[in-house]
Formats: C-alpha cells, structure tokens, sequence
C-alpha cells in the first residue's frame, strides 16, 4: 500500500510534502507528537475544536504514509497510542522552521 502512495506522489518535492502535512490538524499532531507519544484523548484535547471522526482520519492516513505508529493495547476500554515514526521526526526541522516563521510574523505587525 504504501508503496502504491508513494507511486502517486507528485513529482515536485515540495508538493509532495504538502501533499504529506497539508491539513491544520496533520501538522498539529505532529507538533504534539514531536514531544513524545500521546494517547487519542490527549490528542483531541491539545487540539480543541477538532472531531473524533476528522481526527481518527487524519491519524489513519498519517499512519498509512508512514508518519506515526499506532499502538493498540488489549485492556477495557481499549487505550490507542501513537508515536512518531523515524520517518515524522524527521519533520522537525520543518516544524522549526514553521514556528520561526510565524513568530516572525506576528512579531512585524
């Protein structure tokens, strides 16, 4: 499967990786993760006004390109985890870099 992702990624790279983060919620999970793992719950919360439905697709397609792991362990209630992948740490720079730039931002108005 993700082989076939890859073979449609666009062939520009910084389309690609729009193509990876491009969603607020994608980006903001990856902001929260860059810290540590986090359960679903903790998740929702840090993100505020996202769903459970958007959330639980937006961890899924993060997941499916190889961005987080997701661990699903045998209790009642189920507890779900999810950390970054070697593949979404090495996102941090552009994370980093995203800050920067908005604090910049705010800073000249």
């Amino acid at each position: 499967m993700l082989h076939e992702m890859i073979d449609a990624l666009p062939a520009c790279p910084v389309e690609t990786t729009l193509t990876l983060i491009s969603d607020k919620w994608k980006v903001l999970i990856l902001r929260d993760l860059l810290t540590g793992t986090k359960r679903f719950g903790e998740l929702k919360k840090s993100l505020g006004g996202v769903s459970q439905k958007v959330l639980t697709s937006q961890l899924r397609q993060m997941e499916a390109s190889g961005l987080l792991k997701r661990k699903v362990y045998a209790e009642v209630p189920p507890r779900v985890e999810y950390t970054l992948t070697e593949l979404g740490y090495s996102l941090q720079p552009v994370l980093e870099a995203m800050r920067d730039w908005g604090e910049a931002y705010k800073k000249r108005f």
